[in-house]
């Protein structure tokens, strides 16, 4: 996999980090959560982890991405 810069959220002790890959993912790097919180998120998958980051480094995402759960409008017709 490729990694492809996108952002950082620099603060003194602390960097999140983004990135895009050519496997149609995005890498991030941020924070563990404390156990009452990760209680809160329930059975997380083996292999897979939950993290927190900052919700300004979410700026760094490009415009173009798609959420199905909030899909764009498309033009009137």
């Amino acid at each position: 996999m490729r990694l492809r810069f996108l952002g950082k959220h620099s603060a003194p002790g602390n960097s999140p980090t983004l990135w895009d890959t050519d496997a149609g993912q995005y890498v991030i790097q941020g924070f563990g959560l404390d156990t009452e919180t990760l209680a809160q998120v329930g059975d997380v998958p083996h292999g897979e982890l939950v993290i927190r980051v900052p919700k300004e480094l979410m700026r760094y995402l490009p415009e173009d991405r798609r959420d199905a759960r909030h899909p764009t409008p498309g033009p009137a017709t």
